[in-house]
């Protein structure tokens, strides 16, 4: 008999599920699990209380991780203060259809995240509350990262739960797993389209698996996500999503029951009714351009060649897999390899009863990631990222003492060895914090010459390395005691104390010393700038001074070619809030420039007058008729024109 809903799950035994005796491996077969002691209750057995209590400790800590002091920092160079700037730009001009950036359409993502961002920009009193403009940039991808913390923290306390098993902490282990992954931490702040990507590919696949798991409910919240994903990302979340089923199917040999469970026909139709109109409605008012761009260039050709330098050789997310679960990376490793279970040539996997499948799910959806991503000729670190909640939930399921193991020796060999390994890790990444005084003093950067002299008189990376010496001697303390079963936590919570003790102090230092100087400039600019004076930056390229002048730069790299650019595009070039001008009419243009850049044959002797210096960079007023004689020199010279050639993220 088909149940009520009529989500297609019949034949999933749901008594049979419920009166499932636990593993303590939930990512083994049921023919391999070993005995488990007292029977599970159902989920709601758990008290009403602790789980409440657990959502909001989850909350806290992803609040303190991911909001606390968010908007203390600027912008961040290079990509941050495009997002910022298109999002900015729709809250003012009301046009919030097609993201825009420096008078140019921004074709490279949909609109949600500028639509979350633009709406934050919209609120009145920025300059009290929002006066670096990172606060409304930043916020969707805090929320975010935050909301899969709750998503997986809230899965891991409906499926499965133990009679007398106390206070339920590997849901807090799950959701700190994932947010204490150095990725999450870096993108979690930052004002990008990748959190809030991952976070809806998260949280569909999880609605997916708790579909399945549940044997019932609605089955329409995960395509709604996912069209979420679509309309923040695109398609590669109909990549992702799909190959994620089509492995798990094949491990559990059920994909028939999968299909009845997601309705994928419906399922579509909802997702495309959620993403197709922004789609449609942009190829309707740009044509061919957006096509090209959008379509061709972000999506295809990524995935088909590289764009933007980003070469990198095919086992790039190899190494990439491992830093991101740093130092859980040991417990991660023997989580996926439990979790896809004993494979052979000629026998097909052995399945797992659905609600214990969450682990091999997990597998399943992290491989999905890799093998994607490794596939594609373009790779970047961020697109690691949505492959790590389910890594969180492989780690875990490994670090976890199973209930009535307690007094018998723990968890088994593997897990001990895996847990151990997880421990030296973790002190020796605090080895590396206290060394740090060494080894930040080899650091060379021009664009941060004073960093390592005042990283060291900060006195952060000695808190550092406390911190991570403190998890690793917590973890090794509770590791002796065979009923604490919270061994994970232990080790996270002083983790948890790093991340406002030692890692924003010192991302504002790097703020300070990077970001401010282009920030000083900026406020200059608005200063001294002469009605319709042009303003260009050449050499080093930093959009945020676009951000933060609110003016049309006109940006140009190193090369002798940018000086004949530079002196092409005052007088052709035509963009939204750019007009072409001559030197008659406007006789100087604004420069910022570096002093590398300055000191380069093609720039000298143009008599400049300074109008201000910060740090790497200065302010300079160009007489145009200098400069286009210097132009003219260099055409003479067979410096070739280039600016008119066609640049896919040209801004």
């Amino acid at each position: 008999m088909r149940p009520p809903d009529g989500g297609g799950c019949a034949r999933i035994n749901i008594q049979r599920h419920a009166e499932a005796v636990l593993s303590p491996d939930l990512t083994q077969p049921d023919s391999v699990r070993p005995p488990t002691g007292p029977a599970p209750t159902r989920p709601g057995a758990l008290p009403r209380r602790h789980r409440a209590l657990v959502w909001l400790i989850t909350l806290a800590l992803g609040l303190l991780i991911f909001v606390w002091n968010l908007g203390s920092t600027g912008l961040v160079d290079e990509t941050p203060p495009l997002f910022a700037a298109a999002a900015r730009a729709m809250a003012e001009t009301g046009d919030w259809l097609i993201p825009r950036v420096n008078g140019l359409p921004r074709y490279d993502k949909p609109p949600l995240v500028y639509w979350l961002m633009g709406a934050l920009y919209a609120l009145p009193g920025q300059a009290l509350w929002n006066p670096l403009g990172s606060w409304a940039a930043a916020l969707p991808s805090a929320l975010a990262s935050v909301a899969v913390m709750l998503g997986l923290a809230d899965t891991l306390l409906r499926w499965p739960q133990r009679a007398g098993g106390g206070f339920p902490c590997f849901p807090i282990e799950a959701a700190l797993a994932f947010a204490l992954s150095p990725l999450v931490l870096l993108w979690g702040r930052t004002p990008v389209s990748d959190a809030l990507f991952s976070a809806f590919v998260a949280l569909a696949l999880l609605c997916f698996w708790r579909r399945y798991a549940a044997a019932g409910g609605a089955w329409w919240p995960a395509w709604v996500l996912l069209g979420l994903a679509v309309l923040t990302k695109g398609p590669v979340a109909l990549v992702l999503v799909a190959l994620t089923l089509v492995l798990f199917a094949g491990l559990q040999s059920d994909l028939q029951t999968l299909i009845r469970c997601f309705q994928p026909l419906r399922g579509l139709l909802l997702t495309a009714l959620v993403a197709g109109p922004w789609y449609g409605l942009a190829l309707a008012k740009e044509g061919q351009p957006f096509w090209d761009s959008f379509f061709g260039y972000h999506n295809l050709q990524r995935f088909t060649s590289v764009v933007n330098h980003h070469l990198q050789p095919w086992w790039f997310f190899g190494p990439v897999l491992l830093i991101a679960s740093l130092p859980f990376t040991p417990l991660l490793l023997l989580g996926l390899a439990r979790a896809i279970g004993p494979l052979g040539w000629g026998r097909p996997p052995r399945p797992v009863q659905a609600p214990l499948s969450l682990g091999r799910f997990c597998a399943c959806w992290l491989l999905a990631v890799l093998v994607f991503f490794t596939a594609a000729s373009t790779k970047l670190p961020s697109y690691w990222l949505p492959a790590v909640p389910a890594a969180a939930v492989l780690i875990a399921l490994t670090a976890r003492v199973p209930a009535g193991h307690e007094g018998r020796g723990g968890p088994d060999r593997a897990s001990r060895w895996a847990w151990w390994a997880t421990l030296l890790l973790t002190a020796f990444i605090a080895a590396v914090f206290f060394a740090g005084p060494w080894l930040v003093s080899l650091i060379r950067d021009p664009e941060l010459p004073t960093l390592p002299a005042e990283l060291i008189r900060s006195g952060r990376l000695p808190v550092a390395g406390v911190c991570w010496l403190a998890a690793a001697l917590l973890g090794w303390l509770v590791s002796a005691s065979p009923t604490f079963r919270g061994r994970l936590l232990a080790l996270q919570l002083p983790l948890v104390l790093f991340v406002p003790l030692a890692l924003l102090p010192s991302w504002g230092l790097g703020d300070r010393l990077r970001g401010e100087p282009v920030r000083t400039l900026a406020a200059n600019i608005q200063r001294q700038a002469r009605p319709g004076e042009p303003l260009a930056m050449v050499g080093i390229l930093k959009p945020s001074l676009h951000y933060y002048s609110r003016r049309v730069v006109i940006y140009e790299g190193i090369q002798p070619s940018a000086l004949r650019n530079l002196s092409d595009r005052l007088s052709q070039e035509r963009r939204q809030g750019l007009e072409p001008s001559f030197s008659e009419s406007q006789p100087t243009v604004l420069v910022v420039i570096d002093e590398r850049t300055a000191q380069s044959p093609h720039w000298r002797d143009l008599a400049p007058v300074e109008l201000g210096q910060a740090g790497l960079y200065r302010l300079w007023r160009l007489d145009r008729r200098r400069l286009e004689a210097r132009a003219q020199d260099l055409a003479v010279a067979g410096v070739p024109l280039e600016w008119r050639r066609p640049v896919p993220e040209r801004y």
